[in-house]
């Protein structure tokens, strides 16, 4: 199972996404690779935002060898699923793809855990140390129903 969170700059929450499957896929013992990127270029190389790396640690979870990258076409065909982290990043991984997208291998995150609500993980960039709290909880708990879903079909 390869797996992509993809967010906007990919340095709050999709790094966050990224490390806390990680961390969840390595404790199930499963063999899945887990990686993020951003539909934007703004941060591309730079490391997760510092809040995101602190509430990340505090939570047993280091992301601080991430590096921010830009999502491509090419991302496609290289994971299962690519995940949006919110409705303006799905839309410009539709623009991106463009005749190339499949409906099948991206969806929004949330709807993991709240099937057709279409809800956005909120971004924390200008918020503060909570909004990065918040973020990590709503992704935690996400990234738990990705592990039970895929995790039994897999052995299915």
């Amino acid at each position: 199972m390869r797996i992509l969170m993809v967010c906007l700059g990919n340095i709050c929450r999709s790094p966050l996404a990224e490390g806390i499957l990680q961390k969840k896929v390595k404790k199930a013992g499963l063999n899945w690779v887990v990686d993020s990127a951003g539909t934007n270029h703004y941060h591309t190389g730079d490391p997760p935002h510092p809040l995101s790396q602190k509430v990340a640690l505090e939570n047993g979870v280091d992301i601080t060898h991430q590096r921010a990258r830009r999502f491509t076409t090419e991302d496609l065909n290289q994971f299962d699923k690519i995940y949006a982290l919110a409705k303006d990043v799905l839309n410009d991984i539709q623009r991106i793809t463009g005749n190339k997208y499949d409906h099948s291998k991206v969806d929004l995150l949330m709807n993991e855990q709240y099937p057709g609500k279409n809800l956005d993980v909120p971004d924390p960039y200008y918020g503060g140390e909570p909004d990065f709290h918040e973020v990590y909880n709503l992704l935690d708990e996400v990234c738990d129903q990705l592990i039970l879903k895929y995790q039994t079909s897999i052995a299915s």
